[in-house]
C-alpha cells in the first residue's frame, strides 16, 4: 500500500507515513531603520514638474544634468550640495513650472530658463550624404547626437522632443522662450500631498514666508499625531512651532544672491542624516553658504532657551551649538529630553521600525493568542536591544515591556520603558588641590 506523505497544516494525518514541511529559517530580524532619506521642494530652472522623484548621492554627481539642469560644481546647486553631505536619499520636487523652450526643430523636455540654453545643431554626415547628424547642444556640451534622413527617425532625448520639421544644414540654433513659473502656497501644498505616502527622516524648507512655515508646522504635527509618520521638518526663524517635530534654523545666511534660509539645506541634511545613536550637537558646518553668526554668549544662551538650532564659532569653524527642536514648554508627557533632537530621533525610529515589524509581520496573518503575543514581544525585545548595543538606549530589560490582549479580540496593547542616551554636552568637574 501506499504510505501517507507531503506537508501538514495540523497533526491530523490518517495513513502512516512521513509529513515534512520545508520552511525557511526566519532571516528578518527587527531590524532598525535606516536613516539618511530628507524631503524637499524645490524652485529650479529646469526638472521634472508635478511629480516626487528620487535622487539618490550615488545619482548627484553623475546625474545632476538631468535632474537640475547643471554640472554638480554649478552654483545654481549650492543648496544640493550642502543638503547631501548628510544624507544617502532626497525625496526633490520642484515647485515652479513655467513656458517651455522651442525653436522650428524642438522642443524642450521641460519648463525653464535652462531650456534656453539648449540648441539643435544640423548638419551633413560625413560618411552618407544623404543623412544629417542632428546634434542636441546644452551650453556648450554635446548631450546628444543623432544621424537620420528625417526628422521623422528622431527620438526624443534628455532634454528635447523632436517636432516634424525639414531637416537642413543649421549652425546650432537656441530654444528660446523658457521662463520659470513662480512659486505659491498652492506649490507647496501640491508637493505636500504628494509626500504623504513616503517615508523620510527629514522635511525641509527654505522660505522666509511665514504662512508656508506654518503650512509645513501643521503638516508634520498631523502626520506625526494622526497619520504615524514620523519626522522632524526644518524651517527658517519659526520658533513658534512650539513643537518637537519642528527645528527652527536661527542663523541667516549673508552671501551675495544668497536666500536668508538657505541654511536649512544643510541642517535638513544634519538632521535626517544623524544616527539615532549620535547627535549633531558641536557637529562642524562643511557647507557652502556663507553663514551669519556673531553672536555674544547671553545672545546663545537665549538661543537655547528659545529653541533655536544655532551654528556658532568655536576658533575659525562654524559648529552646532545644540542638537534642539522648538519645544520649550515641558508638560508631564513631554519633560525637557524631548528637546532634544537625539531624543526625538529614537521615539521615531522606534515608532517606525515597531509600526513596519506589526504591520508587515503580524497585521492579518498571526493569531492574537499567547503565542502570537509572545512572537511579537520577542521582535519588540530584539529591536530593543540592538538599540543598547549601539547605545542609543541604556538599562533595557526584557521585563520592561509587556504584551497583552486588548478590548477587543484582534488588538494588543504593549507597554514599554526606554532609558534614552543623549550625547555628553555638559562637563562639571570639580577638583580639590592640597
Amino acid at each position: 500500500m501506499a504510505l501517507g506523505g507531503g506537508i501538514f497544516i495540523t497533526q491530523n494525518k490518517v495513513l502512516p507515513g512521513a509529513y515534512i514541511n520545508f520552511v525557511s529559517a526566519n532571516n528578518r530580524a527587527a531590524a532598525l531603520g535606516e536613516r539618511g532619506y530628507a524631503a524637499m521642494g524645490f524652485e529650479l530652472d529646469w526638472g521634472i514638474e508635478n511629480e516626487i522623484f528620487t535622487v539618490t548621492s550615488g545619482d548627484i554627481q553623475k546625474n545632476s544634468m538631468k535632474f537640475f539642469g547643471y554640472e554638480y560644481t554649478n552654483d545654481k546647486l549650492k543648496g544640493i550640495r550642502d543638503i547631501f553631505k548628510n544624507i544617502k536619499t532626497l525625496y526633490a520636487y520642484r515647485l515652479n513650472g513655467g513656458a517651455k523652450a522651442e525653436n522650428t526643430f524642438a522642443k524642450a523636455k521641460y519648463s525653464g530658463v535652462r531650456g534656453n540654453d539648449i540648441k539643435i545643431g544640423i548638419s551633413v554626415n560625413a560618411d552618407d550624404e544623404d543623412k544629417f547628424d542632428v546634434v542636441t547642444y546644452v551650453g556648450n556640451i554635446q548631450a546628444d547626437i543623432q544621424t537620420v534622413e528625417s526628422s521623422a527617425e528622431l527620438v526624443s532625448n534628455d532634454w528635447v522632443d523632436f517636432k516634424s520639421a525639414e531637416l537642413a544644414v543649421t549652425a546650432p540654433a537656441a530654444l528660446s522662450g523658457g521662463t520659470n513659473g513662480t512659486v505659491s502656497g498652492q506649490s507647496h501644498q501640491n508637493f505636500l500631498d504628494k509626500l504623504e505616502k513616503f517615508s523620510f527622516n527629514a522635511l525641509g524648507v527654505v522660505t522666509t514666508d511665514t504662512a508656508t512655515k506654518a503650512l509645513y508646522t501643521a503638516f508634520t504635527k498631523r502626520m506625526r499625531d494622526e497619520v504615524g509618520l514620523k519626522f522632524q521638518t526644518v524651517v527658517y526663524n519659526y520658533t513658534a512651532a512650539y513643537y518637537e517635530g519642528v527645528v527652527s534654523v536661527k542663523n541667516a545666511c549673508t552671501g551675495t544672491d544668497e536666500n536668508s534660509a538657505g541654511l536649512v539645506y544643510w541642517v535638513t541634511g544634519a538632521i535626517a542624516g544623524c544616527e539615532i545613536n549620535k547627535s549633531n550637537l558641536n557637529k562642524r558646518y562643511d557647507g557652502e553658504f556663507s553663514v551669519g553668526a556673531d553672536y555674544t554668549q547671553a545672545q546663545l544662551e537665549n538661543a537655547i532657551k528659545a529653541g533655536e538650532f544655532t551654528l556658532h564659532f568655536v576658533g575659525d569653524e562654524l559648529r552646532v551649538l545644540a542638537d534642539i527642536n522648538t519645544l520649550v514648554t515641558v508638560s508631564d508627557t513631554k519633560g525637557d529630553i524631548f528637546k532634544e533632537n537625539q531624543t526625538v530621533r529614537v521615539c521615531d525610529n522606534i515608532a517606525n521600525d515597531i509600526a513596519e515589524i506589526f504591520n508587515t509581520r503580524y497585521l492579518g496573518v498571526v493569531p492574537n493568542d499567547k503565542a502570537g503575543r509572545a512572537s511579537l514581544w520577542n521582535d519588540i525585545v530584539s529591536h530593543h536591544q540592538q538599540l543598547a548595543n549601539i547605545r542609543a538606549i541604556e538599562d533595557f530589560e526584557p521585563e520592561d515591556i509587556t504584551v497583552e490582549q486588548g478590548e477587543s479580540k484582534k488588538s494588543v496593547v504593549v507597554s514599554d520603558v526606554i532609558t534614552i542616551i543623549n550625547a555628553m554636552g555638559q562637563l562639571y568637574m570639580t577638583v580639590i588641590v592640597e
